[in-house]
């Protein structure tokens, strides 16, 4: 294999972050893109350049893939703050689903239950998903039935803000259940809560 291949193939990779501007454009020709706007057409780069200082703006290559590659005269510096920007709202935007998880053991007394079923209720209604898991030791691994029990009996007090998203399953020496939060089951019940203290 030739060295000189593989420097041409990086070349030609750009990351969608980093631009070539100004002088760091080498290509003889390009299709420019005017200060305000408008199509210039195809243009020598030192022509191109020149318009760019005319302006007093940077000439950025903005799509380096095409025949002949595509520059835009603009501020730079603002280009990429607006893109940051951009890209800072877009993360905002996004909603983070976290798993939680409630451990049991098949001997799990019916009290203690209940506040992990609680926990998992206030979990739900927060938009997060809950995995529910029993985890057997020595002999209890003979007796799947009792915590399958168990599972079910959790699935259906919470059967009002929870829908089972992934049935029961054994993985290894323990049984679990994911349990995502049910559609409209939050909001159904800030409305009986709003409804009862009217």
């Amino acid at each position: 294999m030739r060295w000189s291949s593989v420097f041409d193939n990086e070349e030609k990779l750009i990351s969608a972050n980093e631009f070539r501007v100004n002088e760091g454009i080498r290509v003889p020709e390009v299709r420019l893109i005017g200060p305000d706007g408008g199509n210039v057409g195809v243009v020598p780069i030192r022509q191109a350049l020149q318009i760019a200082r005319d302006a007093e703006l940077d000439l950025v290559e903005v799509s380096p893939n095409a025949t002949p590659p595509v520059c835009r005269v603009m501020d730079f510096g603002k280009f990429i703050y607006e893109r940051a920007k951009k890209e800072r709202e877009a993360r905002k935007s996004q909603t983070k689903i976290e798993v939680k998880e409630i451990r049991l053991r098949p001997k799990t007394n019916e009290a203690h239950r209940d506040f992990k079923v609680d926990d998992a209720r206030r979990w739900l209604n927060q938009g997060h998903k809950v995995r529910v898991t029993v985890k057997f030791r020595g002999r209890e691994m003979d007796y799947p039935e009792i915590a399958l029990e168990d599972l079910k009996e959790i699935a259906h007090a919470l059967s009002d803000v929870a829908v089972i998203e992934a049935p029961p399953q054994m993985e290894g020496r323990t049984m679990l259940v994911v349990l995502a939060p049910g559609k409209g089951g939050a909001k159904k019940k800030e409305k009986g809560e709003a409804e009862a203290e009217a």
